[in-house]
């Protein structure tokens, strides 16, 4: 496996990262609540997830909103989701980017995340018997999510 590097270049003083690699939550579901919270503060992004997580908050889907049922809450969106497992991950790595910027001396109220992208990661491949001596695949993918948080004034 090959090294993954950031994808933006940065200034290593106003900022701290963090990566998930291999986390096995779904593509669709990530990239949805990263568009959403880019460019947040850090406090505020924190909070939209764990609303996601308690059902209060939607995400809405617009690129992978087809056949996704409507949501109360949508503001101004129809279809949307509550990805509750995406969630708690990218929270997770939140959670290490934060810790990354207090260990570097950065002021955590004045975080904002610069950067959050996610690539697809690697197909854990299993396959399930059947009948007849068949086998039909049950593949899993992962996904590889990187955050740069930088300090606003």
């Amino acid at each position: 496996m090959g090294k993954l590097k950031y994808k933006v270049d940065v200034d290593s003083d106003k900022t701290a990262k963090a990566m998930g690699r291999s986390l096995r939550i779904s593509r669709k579901h990530v990239v949805e609540i990263c568009r959403e919270i880019n460019g947040m503060k850090l406090e505020d992004a924190i909070n939209y997830l764990n609303r996601v997580i308690e059902l209060k908050q939607v995400v809405p889907f617009k690129r992978h909103g087809k056949d996704v049922p409507h949501k109360k809450g949508k503001y101004g969106w129809t279809a949307g989701r509550f990805p509750q497992k995406a969630s708690r991950e990218i929270l997770n790595v939140l959670n290490n980017a934060k810790k990354n910027a207090e260990y570097k001396g950065l002021n955590t109220e004045k975080l904002r995340i610069k950067h959050i992208s996610s690539n697809k990661g690697f197909t854990i491949k299993r396959f399930m018997p059947r009948a007849f001596g068949r086998a039909s695949p049950k593949f899993q993918e992962t996904v590889h999510i990187q955050i740069i948080l930088e300090e606003y004034h």
